[in-house]
């Protein structure tokens, strides 16, 4: 039985919603919805911890959480194109001026940079911590047949990784199962592998900063200009996918660029050390 309180509290919310409409120019559900926005990442900047310190700063403020998808660049540059996020940040720069280019995404801005570190066993069995840059230590990798793990999971990281190989004409794909491990795994479970079996390997200096099972794994090269990281965010262009949050993915991505979402990237420290710079457009 509706009672006469039951339909006045309906006709309230009705007039709620119609407010809502003619007013405000949104629906109900769409208020709802907004609440939140889906940003596709790499797993370096979810498991680094730089985002459990840096996104509950920008909801503070905002009032807007931050749902993170934290995957492969490649595979999150997938969800993108597919709609499946707000917001896409990575670090592979030709995949996200393809990403643009082909109409996924509305604009590419840079947001910050690291760099790629190369690691490898204590007694470094190709003779690769004297060498003067990264392409030189690959070289040695491949010529003496040493163990390398690479991720071969299509992430960024992968990525820059085949880069340095072309540098130097090496095609280690076609060494696959021998010398050169393929894991199809993440950064975490490459880095395990890699300590296990004694093998060099690439990893973004934020993960291996946050990686706690380095055991007899050390830095062997680092601070090559070629093995600059840069990271960048893109909103997921409207147009091709009409329910994207435009509006709250261009709000976040003017927070990631703005001074005080800059200072929080700054300030993220692993054991006092600073792991990624500011460095936007």
């Amino acid at each position: 039985m509706v009672t006469q309180k039951k339909v006045f509290a309906l006709g309230t919310k009705a007039v709620a919603v119609a407010f809502s409409v003619l007013v405000l120019g949104i629906d109900g559900p769409t208020l709802a919805e907004q609440r939140y926005i889906t940003l596709a990442s790499t797993t370096s900047t979810e498991n680094s911890g730089l985002f459990r310190q840096i996104l509950p700063v920008y909801t503070a403020g905002s009032g807007v959480e931050v749902r993170v998808v934290a995957v492969g660049t490649g595979q999150a540059i997938r969800l993108a194109a597919n709609g499946d996020a707000d917001v896409l940040l990575v670090h592979h720069r030709a995949s996200e001026e393809r990403f643009v280019a082909e109409g996924f995404g509305v604009k590419r801005q840079a947001v910050m940079h690291n760099d790629f570190v190369l690691v490898g066993p204590r007694h470094d069995p190709a003779g690769v911590a004297d060498s003067k840059s990264a392409g030189a230590a690959l070289t040695r990798i491949a010529e003496t047949r040493s163990l390398f793990a690479s991720r071969g999971d299509d992430s960024g990281t992968h990525m820059a990784e085949l880069s340095l190989w072309r540098s130097i004409e090496i095609h280690p794909g076609e060494a696959s199962g021998t010398w050169y491990q393929e894991m199809g795994a993440g950064m975490g479970a490459t880095l395990n592998a890699a300590v296990a079996m004694g093998a060099y390997t690439l990893v973004d200096r934020a993960t291996w900063s946050s990686f706690a099972n380095k055991k007899s794994l050390n830095i062997l090269v680092e601070q090559d200009p070629a093995l600059n990281n840069q990271y960048a965010v893109i909103l997921v262009n409207p147009e091709r996918h009409p329910h994207v949050k435009a509006t709250l993915g261009r709000s976040f991505i003017e927070w990631l660029l703005s001074p005080a979402g800059q200072a929080a990237i700054a300030a993220f420290r692993i054991d006092g050390e600073q792991v990624f710079f500011p460095n936007p457009d």
